[in-house]
C-alpha cells in the first residue's frame, strides 16, 4: 500500500471508494468533485492498493468571516473491507504530519471518540452551522476565544461566511 498525493488518474478511484465508503450518500464523492472543477485549494491523500484507492482524506479551509482560521477534515474514508485494520488511522496520523496540515488548526465533524485518539477535543466554539450544539464537532489547535460560526468552502453547501 502507498500512501501519496492523488493524480488526475486516481480520481476516478477515489470517487468510486467514497460510494463504497458512504453507499447511501453521493454527498462526499460529489464534495471532492467540485473542490477539483472548482479548482478549490485543498490538501488530500490517498491510499492505493493493487491500482485501487481504498483510503482518501482531505483537508479544505475553513473561515472565521473572510479569514481563514484553520482547516476542515472532509471527507475521511476507508474502504468497508479495508476498514477496521488500521488504515484509516495510518492515513490520518501520515496526513497529520504533513507540512500543511501539522501546526493548522483543524476541524472535524465525526464520531468524538473515534477522532479523540488523534487529539482532536470537543469543541465549544466556534460554532458548527452542520451540528447543533456541537456535540459531534472537534478540534485540535483550538485557541479560539470569540464566539463565531465557523465558515466552509462553497462546495459543502452552505454559504462561507
Amino acid at each position: 500500500m502507498k500512501i501519496r498525493k492523488p493524480t488526475h488518474e486516481d480520481r476516478p478511484k477515489v470517487t468510486a471508494l467514497l460510494r463504497s465508503a458512504f453507499p447511501r450518500s453521493l454527498y462526499e464523492s460529489e464534495l471532492v468533485e467540485k473542490f477539483h472543477s472548482n479548482k478549490t485549494p485543498i490538501h488530500e491523500w490517498v491510499c492505493i492498493h493493487i491500482n485501487k484507492a481504498v483510503a482518501y482524506i482531505a483537508f479544505s479551509n475553513a473561515y472565521n468571516k473572510k479569514e481563514v482560521c484553520g482547516l476542515h477534515l472532509a471527507p475521511f474514508a476507508v474502504a468497508p473491507q479495508f476498514q477496521r485494520q488500521g488504515l484509516g488511522s495510518e492515513l490520518m496520523r501520515f496526513s497529520m504530519r504533513q507540512e500543511s496540515i501539522k501546526t493548522a488548526t483543524l476541524f472535524v465533524l465525526g464520531n468524538p471518540e473515534f477522532y479523540r485518539k488523534f487529539g482532536f477535543e470537543p469543541c465549544i466554539i466556534p460554532k458548527c452551522p452542520f451540528d447543533k450544539n456541537n456535540r459531534h464537532f472537534s478540534a485540535i489547535r483550538n485557541t479560539t476565544a470569540t464566539g463565531f460560526t465557523v465558515g466552509y468552502e462553497s462546495e459543502f453547501g452552505i454559504n462561507k461566511f
